[in-house]
């Protein structure tokens, strides 16, 4: 057990490191924006670094707006609504084990009227977080599996994992945001912007054009690189959801249980979408293949996720054509 918490500890760790870096990636994207936003509009090199800063407030304007209600927004837009003991009494009996286990605060519970199996937490910290459950997930798994579904819901709570969702969420939709101001400029204005304009008149004409052009490159390539480095620290911070789970329950075989049946179900949850679908347990929206390991998932392959679970154990791996009988189909 000492082994298995000193490599928790280390994966925490480097789940840290590359938050931090994440987050530099992100700030610099924002800051390259905006200097080609202010070259754009000043016509000169040194007056487009004027503009950073602005770029840089308005994207710590958005987070400090979704730092404070960026989680009931989610949950509006998922259609929750919060539940009581007296209302869901297994459910929040469950709720109750594991945020004992993880030693944070009981969050608060909420319920999604969806028949698709699926779940998420939310909140900016431990003592102001919220999990949402469907109802299809509390129709279609046990009592072990939920418990294992919930555990990995705590262990995002305990990581911290649920503030980063939502202000990295917001610092990628503010890149997407400049870029398409970028974009449009470049777009309506072609080469008439103020920049392009000076460096026509004087004698660094070719190298106006240059950075107009490099401008719109990057307006193009920026959001795509952006959700690239979200999604590759999405997907490592979902293994070790997993991973605290088990520590949690001390029972691997209901969250290997639970992450099959959710994969091999059919049925799309209505209410996700692409500003939210990241935060699920699994994707909510479109049906990948089990064994998929694309650069574009928000989450790591299903089949990979329970053979990480399967190591802890020393049990044979899992191949996508036995998901089934695991889920208990066959």
């Amino acid at each position: 057990m000492t082994v298995v918490r000193e490599t928790f500890h280390a994966q925490i760790s480097q789940n840290k490191r590359r938050s931090i870096l994440l987050v530099v990636i992100i700030a610099a994207i924002l800051g390259v924006l905006g200097w080609f936003m202010g070259y754009y509009f000043a016509g000169d090199p040194a007056g487009a670094f004027l503009f950073v800063p602005l770029a840089l407030g308005l994207a710590g304007l958005l987070s400090a707006g979704a730092y404070f209600s960026g989680d009931s927004l989610v949950l509006a837009a998922s259609a929750a609504h919060e539940v009581t003991e007296r209302e869901q009494p297994q459910l929040l009996n469950v709720v109750r084990e594991m945020s004992l286990a993880a030693n944070v605060p009981l969050p608060r519970v909420y319920l999604i009227d969806d028949t698709a199996p699926n779940a998420f937490a939310t909140g900016r910290d431990p003592e102001h977080a919220s999990v949402a459950i469907t109802t299809g997930l509390l129709q279609k798994l046990d009592r072990e599996e939920l418990q294992g579904v919930i555990g990995h819901e705590m262990a995002h709570v305990r990581n911290y994992d649920i503030r980063f969702s939502l202000l990295v969420g917001v610092l990628v939709g503010s890149i997407a945001l400049l870029a398409d101001m970028l974009a449009r400029m470049a777009f309506w204005g072609g080469m008439t912007g103020r920049g392009s304009r000076r460096g026509r008149d004087g004698d660094s004409g070719g190298a106006g054009v240059f950075i107009f052009f490099l401008g719109l490159l990057v307006a193009i390539l920026a959001p795509i690189f952006a959700s690239l480095v979200q999604m590759a620290v999405n997907r490592q911070r979902e293994f070790l959801a997993d991973a605290t789970s088990v520590e949690l329950t001390r029972n691997p075989y209901g969250l290997e249980r639970a992450l099959a049946k959710l994969a091999t179900d059919q049925e799309p949850l209505e209410v996700a979408n692409r500003a939210t679908q990241h935060l699920y347990i699994v994707n909510p929206i479109k049906k990948l293949d089990m064994s998929a390991r694309g650069l574009f998932s928000t989450h790591p392959a299903i089949v990979d996720r329970i053979n990480r679970l399967r190591k802890l154990t020393g049990e044979a791996e899992l191949d996508a054509n036995s998901m089934r009988s695991l889920a208990g189909l066959d």
